[in-house]
């Protein structure tokens, strides 16, 4: 494998970036199963890690790769974990029981398409739905998309950065075209890039409660090994850490894990808009769907349609405020995306059915192309 220089340019695919983006974050362990099209991630890593002081496992399975992340987390190691359609259902129970326990990781899907086994070397995004409910629960949820390579770098460390700001898993969703796709990434100087760590403790041991509640809702919890001792369970617990039936301190944890997450949205979402301000017709289009997306609106614009597009990076939370927004300027709402109209729902709803909002989806393995999306757009007016 070839060194990457920060500053050089590189064409690296999508999984690539996301390993190096992993590196730079400050992800010292991974743990893996193989499976198409996510594979590349643990391959990168399995190289890269142990070269600065990492440790890469491949475990025997997708249940166990979630668990010794959590794991490895839980002694401080910034840590994360990659798979695609049937790994990521298989890890549902142990991401929620990372949500309850409140223990910071990353947790990469790169999508393909299913019910199942489905289309291992197709690209899909109809995971994104299972991203925000798939571990049973309340819970907030944060899930971050990419729709290119440089993205994704960027992405991963962001997604790094969210989990320990906000002791919680944190989902990014790719697919496979983003995965797989081979283009120009320029890698920053380390000095330019964000790096979150997450929150120590202040109090002593013998005064420490690791789910205390506090005005930010956030915990702080110790590595093990560090002096600190304190019970970690998936059951509903106390600020202890310890189980509880107690139906008041059950309420103040369900409520705050959700709270948590709830309060601090305007800091987590994140969007771009392309030509919205005259718009007649939006687009609502994430991941690499955005790609064909912003050369319709091009394409549209050409043709003398005003066409515009809004492009969230960030799925969960739901950038529902952006979209009601869109919905007051435009006549009719197009969401193209490769599933059967996951988000589009939500599109309905955030725009409180005030105006029509058109679904292109598509489920046969192929990407959605930018005259799909024209087309749609014409019939629309």
């Amino acid at each position: 494998m070839t060194e990457v220089r920060t500053g050089a340019v590189r064409m690296m695919q999508g999984n690539q970036a996301c390993a190096e983006g992993a590196v730079a974050a400050g992800c010292r362990f991974f743990s893996g199963y193989p499976i198409t099209p996510s594979s590349e991630i643990a391959e990168y890593l399995s190289i890269m890690l142990p070269r600065i002081g990492g440790r890469f496992i491949q475990m025997e399975d997708e249940i166990a790769a979630m668990g010794a992340t959590i794991g490895a987390s839980l002694t401080g190691v910034k840590s994360m974990t990659a798979t695609s359609g049937p790994g990521f259902s298989l890890k549902q129970e142990n991401i929620g029981y990372a949500s309850m326990a409140e223990v910071p990781c990353v947790v990469v899907n790169v999508m393909r398409g299913g019910p199942s086994t489905g289309m291992p070397t197709l690209p899909a995004q109809m995971d994104v739905q299972q991203a925000r409910w798939g571990s049973h629960g309340d819970r907030g949820v944060i899930v971050l998309t990419a729709k290119s390579a440089q993205e994704t770098y960027s992405q991963t460390i962001r997604a790094f950065n969210l989990a320990e700001r906000y002791m919680t898993p944190v989902i990014l969703l790719l697919d496979e075209i983003t995965g797989h796709t081979t283009e120009k990434v320029v890698i920053p100087d380390p000095a330019t890039i964000e790096i979150v760590d997450r929150a120590k403790p202040t109090e002593s041991p013998a005064e420490y409660m690791p789910y205390r509640l506090t005005e930010d809702c956030i915990p702080k919890l110790a590595p093990f090994g560090t002096g600190y001792r304190y019970n970690v369970t998936g059951l509903c617990h106390n600020e202890t850490g310890f189980p509880t039936n107690d139906s008041h301190d059950i309420d103040c944890l369900v409520r705050r894990l959700t709270k948590k997450i709830e309060m601090y949205e305007d800091e987590i979402i994140r969007w771009s808009e392309i030509m919205l301000d005259d718009a007649e017709i939006g687009i609502f289009a994430y991941g690499s769907v955005a790609r064909s997306a912003n050369a319709a609106v091009r394409l549209c614009r050409e043709a003398g349609c005003r066409a515009g597009l809004l492009e969230p990076t960030v799925l969960w939370p739901f950038p529902a405020k952006a979209v009601l927004e869109m919905a007051r300027r435009v006549k009719a709402i197009v969401v193209p995306e490769l599933n059967l109209g996951q988000m589009a729902r939500e599109v309905e709803l955030a725009s409180r059915c005030s105006i029509p909002v058109h679904r292109l989806g598509r489920v046969d393995g192929n990407p959605i192309t930018p005259q799909q999306i024209v087309d749609l757009v014409r019939e629309v007016l």
